[in-house]
């Protein structure tokens, strides 16, 4: 019996032993397998958690630099940038957003208007840190919120800069402007690999210059490392990174000269554009109406954006780079040019004028009742004679006219410094069988070429396209392309990078032909359409008007635009060049639904003419005159 109970404690100890020598390899692994991670944490590891570590204490905070100054030619400021306090709220740390809107409108006024915008901004800038519920905090406001900031997690007081269009609606289509960084901006920054260099940019460049020369007014972001409590806050700055302001824009542009050329048109509908034609600097560059970029600038308000989408005057198009138009009888002189380089037509040779150029079953009416009787080509530009070109036009065929025209420009984009231009329509065989799809549709015609010869008909073309032309033939056939900026100025060590006149081409053109049409557009201004508008100019120039047609009328019937509603108007159009001498401007004027170009450009054109020359200003816009002139 005691054997047997000391076999079974043998047994027990056995047993006794067998787990503790299991459970002791079970801890020696698992303290094996802890002491392997520990190594594997503390020492393979140690770069990656030492960095994680210290993204949990140091933030790196986006610094934004400041938006390079876009100036005119003198140095006046047309955009530039001020500093404000904004309250922000970041949406990823709020629990509950419309509860904590609602308590800070108990603090900080909040208007209908800035929910709205907030709401917007939400869905357009998705992922963004944080978002301005209210800009342009006033002392008192910022004192408000310091007070009872604890209250409110996620929601921040930040100094922000705000760009600034000091000249409001002057020059807005130039200036263009800047908005909210919406997801095709997103697209545009991420495919130039640029997404470092806008973290914690909120605005981008939108229309105009502002859009065509982003890369240099943004500037370089700097960075900040600052250490951070539990709470998210900053303890202090570690290291700093400046950023790198944005570079100065400064323009060809003549501020004064813009204004000058705005307030001439009135309340009338339009654009301009004056070319320095020895350089293709552009001087003014107007479209009316315009609109007050600033708007733009935090997020436009509904009611203000569907008043400016919706206007029957579209403020929001850029007449001047992208509104085409038929140039109408400024058209001739370039005809009158192509058939002499052509050996179409001598100064000398005449026709003669009834009234009417009959073609086939049609008969195409000139503009003066009984004609112009003996027409020679200097009088065919002078007296502004559409028989003359009824003819011209059908001898010479619209290839030929499409070819020689082509060199000045028409129906072709000019290559200025800013995006969004239109290419306009230069008729040809060749156009119409690619702007057509059915083959009866592709033919040409003969008798459409009738009507190209005096600027109507598919003719379509921008005022830009217009005012290069006209410097063309000022500067004897040699041809800049168009531009807007003079220099480029590095605001940090003032160098300048000048944009060197760019050469288009050089028309080759003859002597005597080049100098006889100038010699007709001079005549344009001191006996013929354009005489009453520039009657005691104490300069020299040449010009033509023009008068294009909105609304084809019947065959037959005579435009009376007493009998036709405002907006199926005759365009008016006037382009010129001065000194003749020796051109310093050349430009072209564009005035919607007015008449007669003698009647309603012409006089626009004189009074940007007498600035830019004389320095003289007429404080009120370009009256209509009263009389009857009835050819262009």
């Amino acid at each position: 019996m005691r054997l047997a109970e000391f076999k079974d404690h043998q047994r027990e100890l056995y047993h006794f032993q067998l787990r503790i020598g299991i459970a002791g390899v079970f801890v020696i692994a698992a303290f094996s397998i802890l002491l392997v991670r520990l190594v594997y944490l503390q020492v393979v590891q140690y770069d990656y958690y030492r960095t994680k570590a210290e993204d949990n204490r140091i933030s790196i905070v986006p610094i934004m630099p400041n938006r390079g100054l876009i100036l005119d030619r003198g140095g006046a400021v047309l955009a530039r940038n001020y500093s404000a306090y904004t309250l922000e709220i970041s949406p990823g740390k709020v629990a509950d957003l419309e509860k904590t809107i609602n308590e800070l409108a108990a603090i900080v006024e909040i208007r209908p208007s800035d929910r709205m915008r907030f709401k917007r901004l939400m869905i357009e800038a998705k992922g963004a840190d944080s978002l301005p519920i209210r800009t342009r905090l006033t002392d008192e406001e910022v004192a408000k919120f310091a007070v009872n900031r604890y209250r409110f997690a996620g929601v921040d007081i930040q100094a922000r800069l705000f760009r600034q269009y000091p000249l409001n609606e002057l020059a807005s289509h130039l200036v263009g402007y800047i908005g909210r960084i919406n997801d095709r901006d997103v697209e545009r920054i991420e495919t130039a690999n640029l997404t470092a260099n806008y973290k914690g940019t909120d605005h981008i460049g939108k229309t105009g210059l502002e859009q065509s020369y982003e890369s240099e007014l943004h500037g370089i972001t700097g960075y900040e490392q600052v250490e951070v409590d539990s709470g998210g806050r900053g303890v202090r700055t570690l290291s700093r990174t400046s950023p790198t302001s944005g570079n100065n824009l400064v323009l060809t542009l003549d501020i004064k000269l813009q204004e000058v050329a705005e307030e001439a048109f009135g309340d009338n509908r339009g654009a301009l554009v004056a070319i320095e034609p020895s350089t293709g600097g552009i001087l003014a560059f107007v479209s009316k109406p315009g609109f007050d970029p600033n708007l733009f600038v935090d997020g436009i308000d509904p009611a203000s954006w569907e008043e400016l989408n919706t206007s029957p005057d579209r403020p929001m198009v850029n007449r001047a780079l992208a509104g085409t138009y038929p140039p109408g009888s400024t058209f001739k002189p370039y005809m009158a040019l192509a058939a002499l380089e052509l050996g179409k037509r001598t100064p000398l040779q005449t026709i003669h004028d009834p009234g009417f150029f009959q073609f086939g079953n049609h008969r195409f009416r000139d503009d003066k009742v009984g004609g112009h009787g003996t027409v020679d080509m200097y009088k065919s530009i002078v007296a502004s004679c559409d028989t003359y070109y009824y003819v011209l036009s059908n001898d010479l065929g619209i290839d030929n006219i499409a070819r020689f025209i082509g060199q000045f420009g028409f129906g072709a984009k000019t290559g200025i410094d800013v995006e969004g231009e239109a290419t306009g329509v230069l008729p040809s065989q060749e156009w119409k069988r690619k702007r057509f799809r059915k083959p009866e549709q592709q033919k040409w015609y003969a008798g459409e070429t009738i009507s190209i010869g005096i600027g109507q008909g598919y003719n379509s073309y921008t005022p830009l396209q217009m005012a290069q032309a006209m410097a063309a033939v000022a500067n004897n056939g040699v041809m800049y392309h168009p531009h807007l900026v003079n220099y480029i100025e590095n605001i940090n060590s003032g160098e300048r990078t000048l944009v060197a006149p760019k050469l288009h081409r050089a028309i080759t053109l003859k002597p005597e032909n080049i100098e006889f049409i100038k010699r007709a557009f001079a005549g344009v201004n001191t006996e013929g359409t354009g005489a009453r508008a520039f009657a005691k100019a104490e300069y020299t120039s040449g010009g033509k008007t023009g008068t294009a047609q909105v609304v084809a009328m019947k065959q037959n019937e005579k435009y009376d635009e007493r009998r036709v509603a405002e907006r199926h108007r005759d365009h008016a159009l006037f382009i010129a060049f001065a000194p003749l001498e020796s051109p310093r401007i050349a430009l072209a004027v564009v005035v919607e639904n007015a008449g007669f170009g003698a009647r309603a450009a012409a006089p626009i054109a004189r009074q940007v003419l007498d600035y830019y020359l004389l320095g003289k200003r007429v404080d009120k816009p370009a009256a209509e005159v009263p009389g009857d002139d009835d050819d262009d």
